[in-house]
Parts: C-alpha cells; structure tokens; sequence
C-alpha cells in the first residue's frame, strides 16, 4: 500500500483482511466490505498457494482446494448482490470478475474433480493444485452462464457479470516458495526461466489488469480462459471446456457452504 501512495500520491487504498484458511475469515470481510460500501465495480480473485504439503484447513478441506478455490467462490458469492447493482448503473461489460487460474490445471486428477473425496489425500501436491486452478476455471465460466452478457439474468435486467479466468504465464511471485514441483517440471522451466520466460509481478498482472478493466475486451470473450497476455484463446484442457463438470462443481459447492454455513 505505501508503494503503490509513493507511486501514486492521491490514491484511495484500504485493506479489507481475510484468511483464506478460515472461510468465517472469509464471510466477515465479505460483510464488513458491504456494511461499508455501495458500488462494487470489480473483484480479481488472486490468492493461491502452489503444490503444498498435505494439510486440511479447520473447515475440513484440502488447503490448496480451500485458498484457491472454495475461499475465492465464498467472497465471489456474498459481494455478486453488490457487483450487479453496481452494473445496472453502468454500460455493460464494466462490472467483471477475474479468476487466477494457471496452465497447472493440466494437472487435475481424472475425471477433473474428486467430488467423492476432493482433498485427494494421495495424490502429489501438483494433482491437489490443478484440480484447484481447474475449479477457477470452471468457476468463472459458471459466473458467465448465469450472469454473463448471453444470460437470462442480463437479458432480464438483473444485472451483467463479465467474467474471465486467467493464466498470468510464469510470475516471479512467492506462489512457489513452499512448492514441492516434481522433477521434471524443475527441468522443463529451468531453460524457460534461463531465457527470460519469468515476468516480474508488474507485466504477470497486465492479463489480470486487462481482464478487470480494459475496454478492448469484448463481450463475447466473457468466460474465456486467456493466457497471457491478454490473449482469450488460452490452452485449456478438455475438462476445463466440460460443462456438465462446471455445472456438478457449481452444485456441489453450493451444497457444501450451505451446510457449513458460509452460503450467502
């Protein structure tokens, strides 16, 4: 915050706190942003954790599974009352919400996601991660069927979400610092990064940027998963193309907050 004031001296930046390891955590800030604000304009769903160690949060679930997805569906849910407001007051297509997914969504289990036990217990810390990053996709693309510029809820006046899920490329970010990365993946990026494939954060975000405010994007690259930079035609795996998937992972979700209670 004090580098971006040092930077930019007249901007308005506050902190809005949560724990992505506490979905309470989540719901709290949630509320304490809507007691405090009227206009929402849009939401970048940015935190992750990359191939950890084994670990299940107090809410019982997978922490990759918990930070990268099901806190980031959490927060998405309470504020999309605030967000469509918001865009009944503004030309369509100002109002989106950006999902940080990753090319790791490769790495997703069979079948894409383990509805009967997602925290995958046996699998490598890189399986556990792609079947996150896969849910963020999948996320993004349900944001779109329901919200998006082709939807009955625009269509009807309720409001319109743009929605897109993004694969920043590789970022020199702390993403990796606990990461335990299989060994060939430590060969195949070590000549990439010797080349200058690794962005710095400022050009990893540009995608990010884009996709949360650019008026070059269009209405029909809602829901698209781009990679960077700014490119909408991003490689998405088949089960990030699967509907049906998106649609089982939708109900799920909802049945799982609504019985611990952090449902909006």
């Amino acid at each position: 915050m004090n580098r971006i004031r040092a930077l930019y001296s007249q901007a308005h930046v506050t902190l809005l706190e949560m724990d992505h390891l506490s979905l309470s955590s989540v719901v709290s800030a949630a509320k304490l942003f809507l007691s405090q604000e009227r206009v929402l304009h849009g939401l970048v769903n940015n935190a992750g954790i990359m191939a950890t160690p084994f670990e299940k949060t107090k809410d019982g679930y997978e922490a990759q599974w918990q930070t990268n997805y099901v806190a980031h569906w959490v927060i998405t849910s309470h504020l999309l009352p605030i967000l469509l407001d918001t865009s009944k007051t503004l030309p369509r297509g100002s109002v989106r919400v950006v999902n940080l997914s990753s090319s790791g969504h490769y790495s997703a289990p069979k079948g894409g996601i383990n509805f009967e036990d997602t925290a995958l217990p046996n699998a490598s810390g890189m399986t556990r991660y792609g079947q996150s990053k896969l849910g963020n996709i999948l996320h993004a693309k349900t944001l779109n069927n329901v919200y998006g510029p082709d939807s009955f809820c625009s269509e009807n006046g309720d409001g319109e979400i743009w929605s897109a899920a993004v694969h920043p490329g590789l970022v020199g970010s702390e993403l990796a610092a606990r990461a335990a990365l299989p060994t060939w993946m430590k060969i195949v990026l070590a000549p990439y990064m010797a080349l200058g494939g690794k962005m710095d954060g400022d050009r990893g975000s540009w995608t990010s940027v884009f996709c949360a405010a650019s008026q070059e994007m269009k209405r029909e690259h809602s829901g698209a998963y781009f990679q960077r930079i700014a490119d909408p035609a991003g490689w998405q795996s088949s089960m990030a193309k699967d509907a049906e998937l998106a649609e089982k992972l939708e109900e799920w979700t909802r049945r799982e907050m609504k019985t611990g209670g952090w449902e909006r």
